[in-house]
């Protein structure tokens, strides 16, 4: 703050007082008792100027379990694509030649070493950890510090980037885990602290209050309720704790909304009835099981504001709740009979106004959960009873699945083997054992470059496209791949159990 600023701030104080002592020397000495009288009276009816409620309890009961998270990400080579710039000009023949393929190309680049920052809360005295997956997602190493300094190597349990949510865990006893509240208890206007490490400054705690509840963003998140809050959240606050007036943890903070990457007022966390389903999934699994309604929809005052822009008045019955737009086929709710142009209310009997509410109500469930579900259809209210699906459409819980289970190790082909085999890219299975990949045909030496369409450079490609697959509606790999002799090769790899039903 400089001196000029701190000089206008002293002269308002200065002003303000002047300006009261002026008023009280005005008052005539036969009006003493009323002004008295009218002064008593203001001051029991006014506001008490203290503060409504003592955050320093909650920041001593929850500073000890946020941790700060430094991760690194190593230096990786890649291969990008490039525009031959002479590709179209009078001499493409000439230099198409002498730089190789006109047109698009590839070359290798080595990305730099990078290294960031995060925050972290307790969950167990056993050291389980629960941040944001864009804070640990790609890291190679993680370092955890405590409260009390002590520094820890973490490792990655599971990600989910669907909530941007992630579960670590450091090898340490008798942490001091947070004590976790329901975000459904929290009322808009109560008093919440945000702690986390932004910018590096370590057991930093801001406060403020719950601005609003099921936000959605329309950010990189496909499931978005947020907790939205004025209590400042900075970058290194991702992953850290919301807390309640009790010290109790009621949501991570994920999120800021700004215009220059600064705190503007605007700050966004993920609900613990969010997260405490996350972590059950990926300490019990190793990653979520999610459950779909088979809809799309939007929030019902959105869709009768998009139609009064066309000129079109509607009449839905309500003007809460979400308009749906579309029925997966052979879906959940296409199963229990709800149709395009119904408008959701609640789900088992509690009220859903906005898309972000349904979303928190749906993803505390797995496949196979029942669910209660009350509609309007042409203004008549209905209810049905929905029993929830997986993305392929069954009610059973999916299992991981790696390069391990599927009986594979895989590495990716050296300079020299490119060369040889006339390949720009490829892994090459180096050992095969009893498992899914040899039962579709698939042996040693076998050179995969494409996986359901996309180009195989790195061990960490196939695993992507493994988890992708596996969370797809076929979970089915379409291998295509080449001998070491150059006999272009396909395999089909199912992913999903023969007894899977739906």
């Amino acid at each position: 703050m400089n001196k000029k600023m701190i000089g206008t701030l002293a002269l308002c104080a200065i002003l303000s007082s002047s300006m009261t002592a002026v008023a009280v020397k005005a008052v005539d000495a036969s009006d003493t008792k009323n002004v008295n009288e009218k002064t008593e009276a203001t001051a029991y009816s006014a506001p008490s100027a203290a503060q409504p409620v003592d955050l320093t309890y909650a920041a001593e009961q929850a500073t000890n379990s946020v941790v700060f998270i430094k991760v690194t990400t190593n230096s990786k080579t890649q291969e990008v694509e490039y525009f031959n710039p002479f590709s179209d000009s009078p001499f493409s023949d000439f230099f198409g030649d002498f730089f190789g393929n006109r047109g698009q190309q590839r070359r290798q680049i080595e990305t730099p070493k990078r290294q960031g920052s995060g925050s972290g809360v307790i969950l167990s005295a056993d050291g389980y950890i629960v941040t944001n997956n864009h804070v640990v997602g790609e890291a190679d190493e993680i370092l955890v510090k405590l409260n009390d300094n002590r520094e820890f190597k973490g490792r990655i349990i599971g990600t989910d980037k669907d909530t941007d949510l992630a579960v670590i865990k450091i090898e340490a006893e008798n942490l001091t885990p947070i004590d976790i509240a329901s975000s459904d208890d929290l009322k808009v206007g109560e008093w919440v602290l945000a702690i986390g490490n932004p910018y590096g400054l370590t057991s930093t705690v801001t406060a403020g209050i719950v601005s609003a509840k099921a936000r959605s963003l329309n950010a990189s998140n496909s499931i978005e309720s947020f907790i939205q809050t004025d209590a400042a959240i900075n970058p290194g606050n991702s992953g850290g704790a919301l807390v309640n007036a009790r010290g109790q943890l009621v949501g991570i903070n994920a999120m800021l909304y700004s215009q220059t990457g600064s705190y503007s007022g605007y700050g966004f966390a993920i609900p613990t009835s969010i997260m405490n389903k996350v972590v059950k999934d990926i300490r019990d699994f190793g990653f979520v099981q999610r459950a779909l309604l088979g809809i799309s929809g939007t929030d019902v005052s959105t869709y009768i504001d998009m139609q009064k822009e066309k000129g079109k008045d509607v009449d839905l019955g309500t003007v809460k709740g979400i308009y749906v737009n579309d029925v997966t086929a052979d879906g959940a709710a296409d199963e229990g009979g709800i149709q395009s142009g119904d408008v959701i209310i609640s789900i088992d009997g509690k009220s859903v106004e906005k898309f972000g509410q349904l979303q928190e109500a749906i993803v505390s469930h797995r496949p196979g959960d029942k669910v209660k579900v009350t509609y309007l259809r042409d203004k008549k209210q209905h209810t049905t009873t929905l029993t929830l699906r997986n993305a392929q459409g069954t009610t059973s819980q999916l299992e991981s699945v790696d390069t391990d289970a599927l009986g594979a190790s895989l590495r990716a082909l050296t300079e020299q083997e490119k060369k040889e085999t006339g390949l720009k890219y490829g892994i090459l299975v180096s050992n095969i054992r009893r498992g899914k990949m040899m039962e579709a045909g698939i042996s040693k030496g076998i050179i995969i470059t494409q996986v359901n369409d996309v180009p195989m450079r790195t061990v960490e490609d196939f695993e992507n496209a493994v988890k992708a697959a596996n969370m797809s509606t076929d979970r089915v790999l379409w291998i295509r791949a080449k001998t070491q002799s150059g006999l272009n090769r396909s395999f089909t790899v199912e992913l999903a159990d023969p007894k899977e039903k739906k």
